[in-house]
């Protein structure tokens, strides 16, 4: 069986691809990726996300502690710095900035997207003594 004719001129039998089959495969590759990359770069966005969020629960855990010992918050910092802010993730390149605003009878824990991060669609995340979250959802994302 042959696959190949001959015509008797040029390379008797070559194989290989024509440049329209390697358009229509570099096309095909250019449209996965134009749907694969937002959907990949928004996945990434939500993971800096939740381990902010993880952060944050953390910091409150810390901030109640303190009450407990001191019976207010006034005076709380966090223990990595020992000031009211520090970056989040503590190690690598910050994708939110953490503060905390502590009072007598309260606290406000708040994650201030930078960065990459700073096109992040549930922007700056915020809890508080009273374990209220903000924002809640935003734009059919569920921030916490």
């Amino acid at each position: 069986m042959t696959f190949f004719r001959s015509s008797g001129k040029g390379r008797a039998g070559a194989a290989g691809f024509t440049l329209i089959e390697l358009m229509v495969v570099v096309a095909v590759i250019a449209i996965l990726a134009t749907i694969a990359y937002p959907s990949y770069t928004e996945h990434v966005r939500s993971s800096k996300r939740a381990l902010a969020k993880a952060e944050m629960v953390e910091y409150a855990q810390r901030a109640e502690r303190y009450h407990t010992i001191n019976n207010s918050y006034a005076g709380f910092t966090f223990r990595e710095t020992g000031t009211t802010s520090v970056n989040s993730p503590r190690t690598g390149t910050a994708s939110y900035a953490v503060s905390v605003n502590p009072a007598a009878s309260t606290f406000v824990i708040t994650a201030v997207p930078t960065g990459a991060q700073a096109r992040d669609k549930c922007g700056t995340l915020t809890v508080n003594q009273a374990n209220q979250k903000t924002p809640g959802n935003v734009s059919g994302v569920t921030c916490w």
